[in-house]
């Protein structure tokens, strides 16, 4: 009967050390996607806005050009 108390016993430091090695990953996936996700998105508020269509003047408002 001890033999599979202590098989028991065994599994289950197992399972918690397999646990606290998934989430010691789980963390440091988390923090390498969050570095990713501020990288994009200093990329992408690096870029500057969409210029505006012309308005005035004789470029862009008095011909229809269609590429």
């Amino acid at each position: 009967m001890s033999g599979s108390i202590e098989g028991a016993v065994g599994a289950a430091v197992g399972l918690q050390q397999a646990i606290a090695m998934q989430e010691k990953d789980n963390l440091l996936l988390r923090k390498v996607l969050d570095g990713q996700a501020n990288t994009i998105l200093s990329l992408v508020n690096s870029v500057p806005s969409i210029p505006q269509l012309a308005t005035s003047g004789s470029v862009g408002t008095l011909l229809h050009v269609t590429a």
